[in-house]
């Protein structure tokens, strides 16, 4: 796959090349990664300047510099393409470069505060049952099929999702389920995608240092919605709607495609009757009203709280909007096993639950200890911190909802980056008031004081970060899992009698 450096020119309006017309083999932003005929992107970012890193670059092969910088001359050899505007740019040229990949496949695109990554899993399972080759998109990993790899972000910027998407296309993958965050939104990193079907989750207080304010964070997730009306090189586009969540109405307002709407208390196309949540499972009738005759379907979960019941609500919608029979995807929806740091349960022998989940937003937190709250016979106790160098105004919330809703809250450290562990305690205990609880700053040892403190029946929450191996501290990033924590604290507890 070759490109002129004069046809990317070419899309790109007041854009100038120096140099010779060169042919392009590749397109990326990290000089590490460079291969030869590349065109090295020089991104200014907050920290990095990728204009230092040209030598290496082209040192690896790289023929042809992209820059803003109007007066920009490049090395000996190499030719430069100057545009007036990077992300706008990149927007254009990356999905022409890659022959626009998600034409090739059906796209499903998830968005919402909460619930996109299990639902993103609950998707990848229903299409596997029904004989598709599934790639996935997501905060814990990508899947090419079956082969992992890693993530840096919930969604890739425009460069990496692109190449991604175009070696889904030459793996033969016929459907792709992704979540898309509202910072991918709002940067345009998903330019270029035809999505096919898009849901909306929720819309929660998070990410707040980003976009200021909630009003911007819904208008960054709407234009999912606006992009999946557009019309594209495609038939069938859908739009799967939680009309429980107050923002569905304006997500609505958006879609200009078919809809269909989802929920457990209002009016909606699929809803959830009968729900009954257990401690380790839970079960629900579905009423689907696009079946002939309206039919009901029971489904026997192997997950287990409301959350997780909407999760698989807009499975359901989705799959139903890409023509999956009703009958494989109830089969696959119970033979769904977990995802990981989703309520993940830690077995042991212990006498009491210990779940790890990733909550780390208000209506997270909430979710979570209702559901505990519901299923548990003894005491809940929560471990829980918020992170570093993000939103500040939801801590003293999560300890509000952690007092209000758990006989012990232990307060910790989550990530806390380049902020002062004490500090962000401060601001959580702000919310926790005169509830007694305990300030650990230490997370390792406070998972091993909530499991020290746990007696039979009661539940253990570590909430925060779930499936991540690791901690941000200020100066370094440390190996953490709050899966394997837990275990050991379990065996020391085991072991002393």
């Amino acid at each position: 796959m070759t490109k002129k450096l004069s046809e990317l020119a070419l899309l790109i309006p007041d854009s100038k090349i120096i140099g010779e017309d060169v042919s392009i083999g590749g397109i990326e932003h990290d000089s590490r990664k460079v291969e030869a005929k590349n065109l090295f992107v020089c991104m200014d970012g907050a920290h990095v300047d990728g204009h230092n890193f040209i030598p290496q670059a082209v040192s690896r092969g790289a023929v042809a510099i992209l820059t803003t910088r109007k007066n920009f001359m490049p090395p000996e050899n190499i030719s430069a393409l100057i545009v007036p505007d990077m992300l706008n740019a990149l927007a254009v040229i990356v999905p022409y470069f890659y022959d626009y990949p998600s034409r090739a496949m059906r796209v499903i695109g998830i968005t919402g505060t909460n619930g996109k990554t299990t639902t993103t899993y609950l998707l990848r399972e229903i299409f596997k049952g029904a004989g598709l080759s599934v790639g996935l998109i997501g905060t814990i990993q990508i899947l090419i099929g079956e082969e992992t790899f890693p993530v840096r972000n919930t969604t890739p910027n425009v460069i990496d999702l692109q190449h991604l998407l175009a070696k889904m296309r030459d793996k033969k993958i016929q459907v792709v389920v992704m979540e898309v965050s509202s910072h991918a939104l709002a940067e345009n990193r998903v330019a270029g995608v035809e999505f096919d079907t898009a849901i909306f989750t929720n819309l929660t207080q998070d990410h707040l240092d980003f976009h200021g304010t909630m009003e911007n964070y819904l208008r960054a997730k709407t234009k999912l919605f606006d992009m999946v009306s557009r019309h594209g090189r495609k038939q069938n586009k859908t739009a799967i709607v939680n009309v429980d969540d107050e923002a569905g109405k304006e997500i609505l307002r958006h879609c200009r495609c078919k809809t269909i709407t989802y929920g457990l208390k209002n009016p909606a196309d699929l809803r959830a009757d009968e729900v009954q949540c257990e401690m380790r499972n839970a079960q629900c009738v579905i009423k689907n009203k696009f079946l002939i005759p309206n039919s009901s379907f029971h489904i026997a979960l192997n997950i287990t709280g409301l959350f997780n019941v909407y999760n698989v609500l807009a499975a359901f919608g989705a799959a139903t909007a890409e023509n999956i029979r009703p009958d494989v995807i109830k089969r696959a929806l119970e033979n769904f096993k977990s995802v990981p740091g989703r309520f993940e349960r830690i077995f042991s022998d212990a006498p009491f639950e210990v779940i790890v989940d990733y909550a780390h937003t208000p209506d997270g937190v909430k979710n979570v200890l209702e559901t505990a709250r519901q299923i548990v016979k003894g005491k809940i106790i929560t471990v829980f911190g918020c992170g570093g160098d993000r939103d500040n105004s939801k801590r003293p919330i999560m300890g509000k909802l952690a007092a209000a809703l758990s006989d012990i809250v232990i307060a910790t450290s989550d990530n806390p980056r380049t902020e002062d562990p004490e500090k962000i305690l401060d601001e959580i205990e702000i919310g926790i008031g005169d509830k007694i609880h305990e300030r650990i700053t230490d997370r390792r040892a406070a998972i091993f004081r909530a499991i020290e403190l746990a007696q039979a029946g009661d539940f253990v929450l570590i909430l925060g970060k779930g499936h991540e191996t690791y901690q941000i501290l200020k100066d370094k990033t440390i190996h953490f899992d709050d899966r394997e924590v837990a275990k050991e604290a379990i065996t020391e507890v085991n072991s002393n009698g």
